[in-house]
């Protein structure tokens, strides 16, 4: 990031950062991003190595976006990374791209506000309940909506604001039938706001209105 590339300060600026496991389609996802993000505005940056999390130059930006599933982060990267968001750039991702990134950093998940650990059935039809309705973020999405991806289980924090849910039936792990899991959330880690979706298996989900339209407007809401 240049200084010429930072004239005008009045343009947010995010990072996409892509990579990781091919099967979520992490570069596609990355395009979907950006593209919306400049829609709405953003002057967008794109690498596709965790390198870029350890650029100073990031406590300047507006918005970080994760897109990297089951990878390693160096120490300084993730110290400079979190370091960031606490000073208040914000953070927003969805499916493994940010839930399932870096598996043996827990700071990196304390921040994130959980970590995905299993999919029971790989990909099925479920729905997902909003249960904030009056949160902008969720506004005029349908009370209760079909899916069909990856149904996430995930460990949780308990400090996170879950904007929506959904219930495994017990066809596939007989002993969680009747787990209601959060699948939206917002946080905050320091000054920095956090949102996260558990939607998004590959780039082709962005085509479903409800699952682009949450991520949109979450990605607005953690940009500072």
């Amino acid at each position: 990031m240049t200084d010429s590339d930072r004239k005008d300060k009045t343009m947010r600026e995010a990072l996409i950062v892509w990579g990781g496991w091919s099967g979520h389609e992490p570069e596609q996802g990355a395009k979907v991003i950006s593209g919306m993000l400049e829609e709405e505005g953003f002057k967008v940056y794109v690498e596709n190595t965790t390198e870029a999390f350890a650029d100073p130059s990031i406590a300047d930006l507006s918005l970080i976006v994760p897109i990297f599933t089951m990878s390693k982060i160096e120490k300084e990267e993730l110290e400079n990374l979190t370091r960031a968001i606490k000073g208040g750039v914000g953070l927003g991702g969805y499916h493994g791209g940010m839930g399932d990134a870096f598996r043996d950093a827990t700071e990196y998940q304390f921040m994130v506000g959980g970590q995905w650990v299993a999919h029971p059935g790989n990909i099925i039809d479920y729905h997902v309940d909003v249960v904030k309705p009056d949160d902008p973020i969720m506004e005029g999405i349908p009370k209760r909506f079909p899916y069909r991806s990856e149904q996430y289980y995930m460990h949780v924090d308990p400090s996170n604001e879950v904007l929506a849910t959904t219930t495994f039936n017990g066809d596939h792990a007989s002993w969680i039938d009747g787990t209601v899991m959060p699948v939206v959330w917002k946080r905050r880690y320091g000054e920095g706001r956090v949102f996260y979706s558990s939607l998004g298996h590959v780039a082709s989900e962005f085509e479903v209105p409800e699952m682009k339209t949450i991520v949109r407007r979450g990605l607005l809401w953690a940009a500072r």
